[in-house]
């Protein structure tokens, strides 16, 4: 085992606001396993728009801007984060981790030590794990992993044997898990065509993927100069990113899915296309959260809604041993050293890439 230092780097978030809340220290204190817990060796962190909204406030009902990423001049203090409750700072954010455990606390099996992981990011009571009302995110409501070492309980560090890096690990934990969630709550089979806007991102991509394993036909939307990259997550079909016309875009397709996490004024368009008891799930609203929505659409047409935040506690285990059978792969855009965290969420915010975008100390 390695010796475990005193003190570590960490990009510390002081506050709500921009990038420059994110300072980079060098001595912060390495962080000691409390019982049940694990220290980890962070190896690589991966974005996500979590540590965004979180940094920023934008979950505030108090921020109606279309987009995510900026400052806010209104952020409502006592309900800045994904489950409407303070933050506290300074606080250490990032939970797409892969790292090696190192040291482990009371009541953890120390055979544990040196095991490869990746983090399951839903912090939840043990003795009510399916309570809603009783979960926290790794990297919000506890210190995450923009840093050299991390604490997570020994549960949410989860075991994984694959000969992707470390980096391409660390691409799994947040986008997967949430985009496995939706199709877990839409309900989506073989019987289904699933359209998936944001195709290039980070859930996107994973959205494709995971509907793809699940035998369903999928319809991708994304920018034309993404095509290639997101040709390779295995579409059937792959539409530019807003046709003008969805309609006539789709041709004969009959969309029974909608997996979104952007939103934003092209929202009313993808309702419209939705079959007859089709299904519309969201975990995000990257082009703004405010939409516009006939109710006539709604019930007329027998359509289900579901949001989709807390997810089932077996999702994240069923994404390892879906990696290890080698059913899902990596879409890793970009790698940045954890000192470069600002341009690495500034890349990550612009959405030029495809993929995900991960820091390694």
């Amino acid at each position: 085992m390695n010796e475990i230092p005193k003190t570590m780097k960490a990009m510390v978030t002081m506050a709500h606001g921009d990038l420059d809340q994110m300072v980079l220290h060098t001595d912060w204190p390495t962080p000691a396993p409390a019982a049940g817990e694990v220290l980890i060796r962070v190896k690589a962190c991966g974005l996500n728009n979590t540590d965004v909204n979180t940094r920023t406030g934008w979950y505030s009902k108090a921020v109606t801007d279309r987009t995510t990423g900026g400052a806010y001049d209104t952020v409502n203090e006592d309900d800045p984060t994904w489950g409407g409750a303070p933050i506290a700072f300074p606080r250490i954010q990032g939970a797409d981790v892969c790292g090696i455990i190192e040291a482990v606390g009371e009541g953890v099996d120390a055979g544990r030590i040196g095991q490869r992981v990746i983090s399951d990011n839903w912090l939840r009571d043990p003795a009510d794990p399916e309570n809603m009302d009783k979960t926290g995110y790794y990297g919000s409501e506890r210190d995450g992993g923009f840093a050299e070492y991390t604490t997570l309980p020994a549960i949410n560090a989860v075991a994984v044997n694959s000969e992707y890096s470390d980096a391409e690990m660390a691409t799994f934990s947040c986008s997967y898990s949430t985009a496995e969630g939706m199709l877990t709550r839409a309900n989506v089979t073989s019987a289904d065509t699933v359209l998936v806007p944001g195709a290039s991102g980070g859930v996107g991509g994973a959205l494709v993927q995971l509907a793809k394993r699940r035998g369903a036909r999928v319809i991708a939307l994304a920018s034309e100069a993404k095509h290639p990259d997101v040709a390779r997550l295995g579409p059937d079909r792959i539409l530019p990113r807003g046709p003008a016309n969805l309609r006539d875009a789709l041709g004969d397709e009959k969309i029974t899915v909608v997996a979104d996490i952007v939103g934003g004024d092209y929202w009313p368009k993808l309702i419209d296309i939705l079959e007859r008891g089709g299904r519309y799930t969201c975990s995000g609203a990257i082009a703004g959260p405010m939409v516009s929505l006939d109710l006539r659409t709604f019930y007329l047409r027998d359509l289900t809604f579901t949001g989709s935040t807390i997810i089932p506690p077996e999702v994240t285990r069923n994404l390892v041993t879906y990696i290890e059978a080698g059913e899902i792969k990596p879409a890793l855009a970009a790698t940045y050293p954890l000192a470069q965290l600002r341009e690495a969420q500034a890349a990550f915010i612009a959405k030029k890439h495809t993929g995900n975008i991960v820091v390694v100390p």
